[in-house]
């Protein structure tokens, strides 16, 4: 079978969306950290409309380390299908990508993008662990890859490495530095790759340490459209719509959202064509982590130890749904400071029909991935404010004793964890007798992910306790 292509995309089947724009005209005006199925599902896609309008907004897509998506993506000359699934499903080729490299093999022609005057925009999704930070949110300066760029800062390993040699090349060309935008979850993104930028870049030298400080733009950002992982089943639905082999597609929901801090410079009137700018990204961002992230692991988490596979499956549980719908009204929501405009119920019930779209295949084992990194920006941010408040973590403890028995399991079973800790981890989990307090206080005492004066808060280690002990069974 013919594979997608700019030669064959013509006979794509006619239900096909297909680029409203001629995509030789278009010029690489973003470069992206990261090139997996969320950035291809979301801000590929938004920058697919914007070029419609706009031919300056094409992208060049650099993976760090792996070849996979280059593997894919070079022979359909970066197009690929973005499929969207609900009641109706929605079938689009996008063609926003126009060049892919791979860092670790095409360095220079990394840095040199990173440098061109037509570059404005560099955006990432590099998970939480690609910033290379600390427990506290600052830069690691012993991480491997830190300590590697202080010492190779012209052919850097990390995304932050990569960041700072592409300011240093601008400022000694003359050009202004290029616009940043994170979209992570990391709370808050902006202001961390800033201050982890500025860190890395003092090894440069003065100046360009203060000229970043000074004049480079870090807005913080919140994204959100539920993305399942690729699989063949997809693979096998888009050669059937596109009568054409597409290496790699991506799916998700219909629903998608990308708020940014309205620091965007010169671009602005482009980007809020597509964009939501706003001054109170965080309120945003803190809903979306603590009531959407919040609750998509307590499903994976409590989901998987209660034999699920899906979301979908998850939902239709009745007694966890009602936990889940419980957790987010009762303990999350007062946890919030909503931004203008949002009615958290009814965001709530929103997200709940989204969980239980029955055109979503969303694998709870790919939710379950990096909780070490996960749960602190989704869940325990929310239980210290509740601390705080005075008032009952016994539901939001479920999620953390929920996890502690998912690495227990997975260690038991020698099934290895997708997780940047994945090696502590696992022996932590087989260290673990089935002591519900002895084996909380092992994991409560791993200070990477629990901060120590919430370990030792008697409210907070009860309740985990307790949740330990009853699950797979939900409190009321």
């Amino acid at each position: 079978m013919k594979r997608l292509s700019d030669a064959t995309l013509a006979e794509a089947g006619p239900e096909v969306g297909r680029p409203r724009y001629d995509r030789a005209a278009t010029t690489i005006g973003v470069v992206h950290f990261g090139p997996g199925a969320f950035h291809r599902a979301h801000q590929a896609a938004y920058f697919d409309r914007l070029l419609a309008a706009d031919p300056r907004w094409a992208i060049c897509a650099v993976s760090l380390r792996t070849p996979d998506v280059a593997e894919a993506l070079r022979p359909q000359d970066g197009l690929y299908t973005l499929v969207e699934l609900g009641e109706e499903t929605r079938v689009r080729v996008i063609g926003a990508i126009r060049e892919v490299l791979v860092a670790a093999w095409e360095p220079e022609a990394v840095a040199q993008r990173l440098a061109s005057p037509d570059t404005r925009i560099v955006t990432l999704t590099v998970t939480e662990k690609g910033y290379c930070l600390t427990p506290q949110g600052w830069l690691d300066h012993d991480h491997p890859d830190i300590v590697h760029d202080i010492a190779n800062p012209t052919r850097p390993r990390s995304v932050i490495g990569w960041l700072v040699e592409g300011m240093a090349r601008r400022m000694a060309a003359g050009l202004p530095p290029f616009v940043t935008l994170s979209c992570d979850n990391l709370s808050p993104n902006g202001p961390k790759l800033q201050q982890a930028v500025v860190a890395l870049a003092q090894y440069r030298g003065v100046e360009l340490h203060r000229w970043i400080g000074a004049t480079a733009k870090f807005p913080a950002t919140m994204v959100d459209s539920i993305t399942p992982a690729t699989d063949d089943a997809l693979r096998t639905r888009v050669t059937g719509l596109l009568g054409l082999e597409d290496a790699w597609p991506v799916q998700r929901e219909p629903f998608s959202q990308w708020v940014i801090k309205d620091d965007v410079g010169p671009d602005r009137d482009a980007l809020s064509v597509v964009a939501t700018l706003t001054d109170d990204v965080a309120a945003w961002e803190q809903a979306k982590l603590r009531l959407l992230n919040g609750a998509h692991s307590t499903l994976a988490y409590a989901g998987i130890l209660r034999g699920h596979q899906t979301v979908r499956d998850a939902m239709a549980d009745a007694s966890l749904a009602n936990f889940v719908r419980a957790m987010m009204l009762e303990d999350i929501a007062p946890t919030l400071q909503p931004p203008a405009g949002l009615d958290v119920h009814a965001y709530v019930e929103a997200l709940l029909e989204r969980f239980r779209n029955p055109a979503i295949e969303h694998r709870l084992s790919q939710i379950a991935w990096d909780g070490s990194q996960k749960l602190p920006i989704r869940i325990l941010g929310t239980i210290r404010a509740t601390l705080v408040a005075g008032r009952l973590v016994g539901r939001l403890a479920v999620p953390v004793a929920a996890w502690m028995r998912f690495v227990v399991r997975q260690a038991g079973a020698a099934t290895p964890l997708t997780d940047p800790l994945a090696a502590p981890l696992a022996a932590l989990g087989k260290a673990c007798g089935g002591d519900p307090a002895q084996d909380a206080a092992r994991f409560l005492a791993f200070d990477a992910v629990f901060p120590r004066e919430m370990a030792a808060d008697g409210r907070f280690v009860d309740a985990v306790v307790g949740a330990y002990a009853r699950l797979p069974e939900l409190p009321a």
